[in-house]
């Protein structure tokens, strides 16, 4: 396999950017991601990947549940403040805004258009990434008609 070519056609499947957040014994984690789907209408769940040596996976994994908040177009600032985790000093994450989600307690992004939380079910590791999966327990919508943040709107690439 060509690896330019793999790189290539791998970086054409498309993705929106999320910030995802977990708690666990006073602790807090959060990291932009992009790799995540619906994987069920019933039950509903998602599947996304985390860094295998990642604290978010770690705490996440911990906790057994995590939460995302799901950036919006034009938030490319606000993703790229979770490239290197996330601080919470006074009611902020990395400066924006958060509230504790009602079930995992993980922050939600005030200012994102919408998140979930989860619970996780199953994880699959393999290579630099585990993938998680978890089933949606609570969701929240901030914003009517949201658009989210699609990694091809910022100029960067993940993937290949």
């Amino acid at each position: 396999m060509d690896p330019k070519v793999r790189k290539t056609v791998l970086r054409m499947i498309p993705y929106a950017l999320y910030v995802a957040t977990a708690t666990h014994e006073g602790q807090v984690a959060a990291a932009t991601i992009t790799w995540l789907s619906q994987a069920s209408f019933e039950p509903p769940l998602i599947m996304t990947a985390l860094k295998a040596d990642g604290f978010l996976y770690s705490l996440a994994r911990a906790a057994g549940k995590f939460a995302v908040s799901i950036l919006g177009t034009g938030q490319k600032d606000m993703a790229a403040a979770f490239f290197k985790g996330g601080q919470l000093e006074d009611g902020k994450l990395n400066g924006y805004p958060v509230e504790p989600g009602p079930n995992t307690q993980a922050p939600l992004l005030l200012d994102a258009p919408a998140w979930f939380e989860v619970e996780i079910t199953d994880v699959v590791e393999r290579g630099d990434h585990a993938v998680v999966v978890g089933r949606v327990v609570e969701v929240g919508l901030r914003t009517p008609n949201p658009k989210p943040l699609l990694l091809s709107e910022t100029g960067w690439s993940y993937g290949g």
